[in-house]
C-alpha cells in the first residue's frame, strides 16, 4: 500500500508533480466509479437488458403517449366485449314457487316467466373412444370382399386429431411443459398422456406444417416492410439463437447455433429480402443488402440512460423530438412533406451538436484500433452515421416507429423457455419454431387455432393469408 511522502521534504516542483499525479488518479477513478455505477443502474427501461433481469426492482414503465391526447379508459365509439344473451339456450331450467299460497292456503294459478338469467359454462369433458370395424363379405363365386379403414386410422390403438390438436395447442401457444400438458389432458378429459405421446404429436405437426411455413418464408422475402429480431435459446445447456422475420400478417421463426451471417445464409430469407428491414441496429443486420429502419424503442432506452444516469439534457430533447415526429406521422397517416422533414432534420442535427459539445472526443490513445469513446458519444456517432435509417419512418410509407412486431414474436418463446427451462435437442427447438410460426401467424389473422390444428392432423392444414 502506497504511503503519503513527507511533504516537508518535497520541493515545490516535486509537490506540483505529486498533485498532478494525484489529480490524474482522481480523474481515472471518478470515471471508473461512474462507469460501474452506470452498469448497476442499467435495467430494461434504459438499456437492452431483458425485463427478466430486473429482479424485484422493476422500473415503472412510461408510455410514449402524449398526456391529454386521449382520455383514460374505453375510447369513444368502442363497443366493448362482454357476455351477451343467446336467443336459443341449449338447456332451460325452470324455478317455480310452491303451488299453494303460504298466506291463505289457496292453490296458485299457472306460473309465467317473469325473469331470466343465463349461465355460460362448459359441458362435462370426457374422452370418446371410436372403434372402427372392418367388415368382410363372401361372394358365392368364392371371392372375399373386405372393407378398408379410413385415412388416419393406421394402428390398433392411437390418438385422434382432436386430442393431438389439443396437446400441440397447449405446448406451442399456451406454452405448457410436456408433463403438465399430459396431466391437464387427464384432468380435463380423462385422457392422460405421457411425455413421449406429446412429443410424437409435436413431431407429426411439424411434418404436416413444414410446407406451409416454408411458403410463409417465401412470401416474407417479397414483403415491402418486415421486422427482424433474434434471441438466445437454451438447447441441452448450450446457447442457440432463434431468429424471427415478421410482418403484420406473417410470423416466421428459425433456429440456428449462430447469431449472425452464418444463420442468415443458412435460412436464405434475410439475404434475399429486398424491402425495408426494421431492426435494433445490430451490426450483421446492417450488412444486409436492403433498406433499413431503426427501432426507436431501443434509442429511447439508450437516451433515457444518458439523460437520467449521465445528467445530459440533450438526450431528453431528442426523445421529445422523435416522439413528436412519430405523432405527426401518425396523424398525417403518410410520410411528411419536405418542409417538415427538413425541420426535423435541422432540429436533430442541432441536438446532436449539443450532445457532442457535452461529450468531448478522447484524443488518440496511440494504441492499435479505434480509440475508446464514452457511451453517449458512441450513441451520437451512430445516430449521425445512420440518420437516414433513424428517420425512415418519417420519409418512407409503411415504415413503423419501432420494432415492436419483432419483439412481440420472441416474447412467447422466451416464456416457453422460462417455463420449461430450455430444449433438450436442437431438433426440438426447430420443431417448436415451425409450429410456433404457423400458430402465431394464424393467431394474428384471427383463426381458431384448435380447429386449424384439428384440420392439420386430418391432413388439410388451413393456409394463412400471405398478403
Amino acid at each position: 500500500m502506497e504511503t503519503l511522502p513527507d511533504l516537508e521534504r518535497l520541493s515545490v516542483a516535486e509537490k506540483d508533480a505529486l498533485i498532478g499525479d494525484l489529480w490524474a488518479r482522481v480523474v481515472a477513478l471518478t470515471a471508473t466509479v461512474a462507469e460501474l455505477q452506470g452498469r448497476l443502474a442499467k435495467n430494461s427501461r434504459n438499456s437492452s437488458k431483458p425485463p427478466s433481469s430486473d429482479g424485484l426492482n422493476k422500473p415503472k414503465p412510461k408510455s410514449l403517449r402524449i398526456c391529454g391526447s386521449k382520455p383514460t379508459g374505453g375510447q369513444k365509439g368502442h363497443t366493448g366485449h362482454t357476455l351477451q344473451r343467446v336467443a336459443r339456450p341449449d338447456r332451460i331450467e325452470t324455478h317455480a314457487p310452491a303451488r299453494q299460497c303460504d298466506a291463505c292456503q289457496l292453490p296458485l294459478s299457472a306460473a309465467v316467466v317473469v325473469e331470466t338469467r343465463q349461465v355460460f359454462d362448459l359441458p362435462p369433458l370426457q374422452c370418446e373412444v371410436t372403434e372402427h370395424q372392418v367388415l368382410e363379405l363372401h361372394c358365392t363365386c368364392g371371392k372375399v370382399h373386405r372393407g378398408t379403414f379410413p385415412a388416419g386410422v393406421s394402428a390398433p390403438v392411437h390418438y385422434g386429431p382432436d386430442s393431438k390438436a389439443a396437446v400441440v395447442l397447449l405446448t406451442h401457444h399456451h406454452m405448457l411443459p410436456l408433463a403438465r400438458t399430459g396431466e391437464l389432458m387427464g384432468d380435463l378429459c380423462g385422457l392422460p398422456m405421457s411425455d413421449a405421446t406429446v412429443l410424437a404429436s409435436r413431431a407429426d405437426a411439424q411434418v404436416l406444417l413444414a410446407p406451409t411455413v416454408a411458403a410463409m418464408g417465401e412470401a416474407l422475402k417479397a414483403a415491402p416492410v418486415a421486422h427482424a429480431d433474434e434471441t438466445g435459446m437454451r438447447v441441452a445447456g448450450k446457447l442457440h439463437w432463434m431468429h424471427v422475420l415478421v410482418t403484420p400478417l406473417l410470423t416466421w421463426l428459425g433456429a440456428h447455433p449462430n447469431r449472425g451471417k452464418k444463420a442468415f445464409d443458412a435460412f436464405g430469407l434475410l439475404t434475399a429480402f429486398a424491402g425495408t428491414l426494421i431492426h435494433d441496429g445490430w451490426k450483421p443486420d446492417r450488412g444486409l443488402a436492403c433498406k433499413h429502419g431503426l427501432c426507436h424503442s431501443h434509442h429511447r432506452r439508450e437516451l433515457i440512460y444518458v439523460c437520467e444516469q449521465m445528467g445530459q439534457a440533450w438526450a431528453k430533447c431528442l426523445i421529445d423530438l422523435l416522439v413528436a415526429a412519430c405523432h405527426e406521422v401518425a396523424t398525417a397517416g403518410a410520410p411528411l412533406p419536405a418542409e417538415r422533414i427538413a425541420h426535423y432534420h435541422a432540429a436533430y442535427d442541432q441536438i446532436l451538436t449539443t450532445g457532442e459539445a457535452a461529450n468531448p472526443r478522447a484524443p488518440p490513445s496511440g494504441k492499435r484500433g479505434r480509440t475508446k469513446q464514452g457511451k453517449a458519444l458512441n450513441l451520437i456517432d451512430r445516430l449521425r452515421l445512420y440518420a437516414d435509417d433513424v428517420w425512415r419512418f418519417m420519409t418512407d410509407p409503411g415504415v413503423p416507429f419501432t420494432d415492436s412486431l419483432g419483439e412481440q414474436a420472441v416474447r412467447m418463446p422466451k416464456v416457453k423457455q422460462k417455463v420449461s427451462g430450455g430444449f433438450r435437442t436442437a431438433g426440438g427447438l426447430e420443431t417448436f419454431c415451425t409450429i410456433r410460426s404457423y400458430l402465431a401467424t394464424l393467431h394474428k389473422q384471427g383463426t381458431n387455432l384448435y380447429l386449424a390444428l384439428t384440420l392439420t392432423f386430418q391432413g388439410s392444414p388451413p393456409q394463412p393469408r400471405f398478403e
